[in-house]
């Protein structure tokens, strides 16, 4: 891998495609040449979305013959089911598992796309071509349609829990500017020779990739699919044959899958839904395809009888991680219906492919698993009337001459669904839309394209099974196989693997007040909890952690707070999970936190901990699926104690501990949103809250300094906690809650890099200082070489919360009372600012100055402290300890 980046770093993309011509005279003139006595394996790029079924896909593939098959390269698929960060480093675990870390793998990057329609290098595939600007900032047109929650983005990025908890962990892993992108691996895969592609995410990267270096489809042999409807009628929704009159149907019959928006788009699946206009650039690139749509996947359900077979089928590693995957999606699922509704989309897709290449390489017609047919389709891209351009259209919209240089009144040039509750799309009166975007069609005339379509799985040939698919057989078969299989788990991996839960002794010690920390996981974020968890437990006595999914990390990173916890041997401290978008906003939807970005400096590299978060100890707690009917669940899981908390029960939690003297002190680092639903839900909330911190908001000095929501230069002078839920802002500030406010221009006098890094060198070095010195010396060296980076000093900015808190009038602070408001009225150039009121019902205490060089000094001589430093150092400490023999009995948590 070092040798691929040091590659990558060396030579320019340009140089890359121009080698890419070479290389094709060069197996130009090998197949001219005499015949070689074995033939080359078939070569194949993967490009997924690394959601459950994706991974059975993968391990699939990952298990053929490699004298036959070789997977050269897997990119992925970000603007869907999964994110950025995790899914890298998910993908990385597995193929480390599986001794193929010689697989390249590609994922995003920040390139753009003009108004005008030019493709610049590394488009990261975050957003559909329909909406890609120049950054990676936009809203989520069709990736709304995915759940952020449960059963979504969260458990698609932990593999609901499983990933921690089994995969073993290498060395490869993410790294600001050294992480190939998807663009750089698909050239440089497609670019040495002949190769299969295999899509079953949405479109976004390939298309891209097809529009930019067309002369490179000559090396693309063919393209299978999983996606799309043709013919299907969707089997799930339907009321039973015996049900009452109240049994309303949904789905029932419908082309596609949108299960979150039917009502709207009955007719398009997931992958293709994902981005309509990559989807028909790929149908119509000229590359013979092979589609795998529901019209076949419906027919292969994961019926009670392969799950069971398959139960008994785990002699390998990557059977028994598939197996237990397939088992939490069952287990989690929102009905009884699980056996009926979920199929085998993209493994079935991989069986397909990998049936079909062999069949053609040996002249044999047809396929081992499905039944194929030839049709004429498109994809529906907008709806008619065309030409008849309104708002939703932005390849026509205020364009003379249309993006990418489409015809005006074509098919492309009608409306496009804005989201999953387009008023457009309804039909009244009745439950189902109208809308078709994203729908593969059926169709005659010049749009139409030739593809070979898969219309229903093939019955298993051997009667005496219980499996009654042939592929089911085939998939068991090679999962199981002892080639290419899998070297370890993460239990095997180290002789010595143990997991122990580090819990301090408080008896007979005096506690200090009550604290609850409200992040949003943010780099200075986690430089903040360290802090606080150095803090002297007679000052300051952590109880519960709240964190906000709708700031600048996804939910998924929740697995790193506890790994922070586990590190600083305080596993005793709760997390809860909070929402993941903003107060009165759908649960389905990126309203304010489609401001961040998603590639370098933002969500990706927040996601990773700027690539340090693998350097962390693991620790035995984690996200978890896990769930209980007591919680609601639909049924009990396997071990429902491990079940994830909410913000909320952390709150009602750390309240019932309370003694009748004592109260809470919320120190809040992100959006206000747990706070608000707290003060909302709990009516006797601020009758036990002492006082409240909250770091965020811009007071408009004489300066008239700006805010720093530098992705909506229309916002001048809001600041992004403030800004990614105004609502919650507004019922917290104006509460009549004791709230010191630390705002932007406080934030920005503890916000310069130097200073604080030259205090932390000269300070005493504990592992935590050491990691928090690495930490803000890369964010420091990424601002000053990438102008993506140029926003590292807010990260910074937010220690001096924490610190504050802790400290007081050590810093030499002083503090001025302010009546303000914050503007909330659904206005993007506004939403989030503060004003400063002549009259209100509550002061607020602003922090307007502060002594940095004293502010810095403590920093750094607090975090070298020896005193309740780190339990364990590091995830290679934790190697080495996991390699010997343990000195003394340990206790496992579970």
């Amino acid at each position: 891998m070092e040798k691929w980046r040091r590659r990558k770093t060396a030579v320019s993309w340009r140089r890359t495609v121009a080698a890419a011509v070479v290389l094709m005279l060069s197996a130009a003139v090998a197949t001219g040449g005499a015949a070689t006595d074995k033939a080359a394996p078939q070569r194949i790029l993967l490009d997924t979305d690394m959601d459950t079924d994706d991974l059975l896909a993968l391990m699939y593939l990952l298990k053929q013959n490699r004298s036959e098959f070789e997977l050269k390269a897997v990119t992925i698929n970000v603007n869907a089911w999964s994110d950025a960060g995790h899914a890298v480093n998910h993908l990385y675990d597995i193929l480390y598992m599986m001794d193929r870390d010689d697989i390249l793998v590609g994922v995003g990057g920040d390139g753009g796309i003009s108004d005008a329609g030019t493709i610049y290098p590394n488009v990261g595939g975050y957003l559909p071509l329909i909406d890609q600007g120049i950054t990676t900032v936009g809203e989520c047109r069709y990736r709304q349609a995915v759940p952020v929650e449960g059963g979504g983005r969260l458990d698609v990025d932990t593999n609901r829990g499983i990933r921690r908890s089994f995969l073993p962990q290498g060395n490869r892993r993410y790294i600001p500017l050294h992480q190939p992108t998807t663009q750089q691996v698909m050239i440089e895969t497609i670019s040495a020779g002949p190769t299969t592609v295999i899509l079953i995410g949405s479109h976004t990267n390939f298309a891209i990739f097809l529009m930019t270096y067309p002369r490179l489809k000559r090396n693309v042999e063919h393209i299978y699919i999983m996606g799309g409807g043709v013919r299907s009628k969707n089997p799930t929704g339907c009321c039973p044959k015996n049900a009452t009159t109240s049994c309303t149907p949904q789905q029932c019959g419908d082309i596609g899958n949108l299960f979150t928006s039917y009502s709207t788009n009955p007719n398009a699946e997931f992958n293709i839904f994902g981005d309509p206009f990559a989807a028909y650039q790929v149908f119509h690139s000229g590359i013979p395809i092979t589609l795998v749509p529901l019209d076949a996947t419906n027919t292969i359900p994961v019926n009670k009888e392969f799950f069971y077979a398959f139960q008994q089928h785990q002699s390998t590693f990557e059977a028994e991680y598939c197996f237990k995957s397939l088992k939490m999606a069952r287990d989690t699922w929102s009905d009884d219906q699980f056996h009926a509704r979920y199929f085998m989309w993209d493994s079935f897709t991989s069986g397909v492919a990998i049936s079909s290449m062999c069949n053609d390489k040996n002249f044999q017609h047809g396929n081992d698993f499905a039944e194929l047919v030839y049709m004429n389709v498109t994809v529906i891209t907008s709806n008619e009337p065309y030409g008849v351009y309104d708002s939703s259209n932005p390849l026509f919209n205020v364009h003379t001459i249309p993006k990418f240089h489409l015809k005006k009144g074509g098919v492309h040039s009608g409306h496009v669904q804005t989201g999953i509750t387009d008023n457009f799309c309804l039909i009244k009166g009745s439950r189902k839309g109208r809308c078709e975007d994203g729908y593969t069609k059926e169709i005659s005339g010049p749009e139409a394209v030739l593809v070979r379509v898969a219309t229903k799985a093939k019955p298993n040939t051997d009667k005496n099974s219980h499996l009654n698919r042939e592929f089911f057989k085939s998939f068991l078969e090679v999962l199981t196989l002892s080639e290419n299989s899998g070297r370890f788990d993460i239990m095997t991996q180290f002789p010595f693997y143990r997991e122990v839960l580090y819990k301090p002794d408080f008896v007979n010690k005096s506690r200090g007040k009550v604290v609850i920390f409200d992040m949003d996981m943010s780099p200075g974020d986690f430089i903040s909890l360290i802090y606080l968890l150095k803090a002297p437990s007679e000052i300051i006595d952590l109880k519960g952690i709240l964190v906000s999914c709708n700031g600048w990390a996804n939910a998924a990173t929740i697995d790193f707070v506890y790994d922070i916890l586990h590190m600083m041997g305080r596993d005793d401290i709760p997390v809860g999970r909070g929402n993941s978008t903003a107060l009165g906003t759908p649960t389905l939807g990126c309203k304010y936190v489609s401001a961040i970005p998603q590639g370098s400096g933002g969500l990706l590299d927040c996601d990773t901990l700027y690539g340090l978060a693998r350097s962390l100890p693991r620790s035995p707690r984690r996200y978890t699926a896990e769930n209980s009917v007591e919680h609601g669940a639909p049924r009990n899981t396997g071990h429902p104690e491990l079940r994830q908390p909410l913000a909320f029960e952390v709150w009602q939690s750390v309240k019932k501990q309370l003694d009748p003297s004592e109260k809470i002190t919320i120190l809040t680092n992100g959006p206000l949103t747990n706070l608000a639903n707290i003060l909302l839900t709990d009516k006797n909330a601020s009758s036990v809250i002492k006082s409240v911190y909250v770091v965020g908001g811009h007071i408009r000095d004489e300066n008239d300094s700006r805010g720093n929501v530098f992705t909506i230069p229309s916002n001048r002078y809001a600041e992004f906690n403030m800004f990614l839920d105004p609502l919650a802002a507004t019922i917290v500030l104006e509460s009549t809650l004791d709230i010191t406010l630390i705002p932007l221009s406080s934030q920005r006098k503890a916000a310069s890099f130097p200073p604080l890094l030259e205090a932390l060198k000269h300070a005493q070095h504990t592992p935590e200082s050491s990691f928090v010195l690495h930490l803000l010396s890369l964010l420091h060296n990424l601002q000053q070489k990438h102008k993506l980076y140029h926003h590292m000093g807010i990260f910074l900015g937010e220690l001096l919360g924490a610190v504050y808190l802790l400290e007081g009038s050590n810093i030499e602070q002083s503090l001025q009372l302010k009546t303000i408001s914050i503007v909330a009225n659904n206005t993007e150039s506004m939403d989030g600012q503060v004003v400063v009121e002549q009259q209100s019902a509550n002061l607020v205490k602003v922090l307007v100055d502060f002594n940095s060089e004293e502010y810095c000094n403590r920093v750094a001589s607090h975090l070298g402290n020896m005193e309740r430093s780190a339990i364990i150092g590091s995830f290679a400490e934790q190697r080495a300890s996991w390699s010997r023999q343990p000195n003394k009995k340990v206790q496992f948590p579970y």
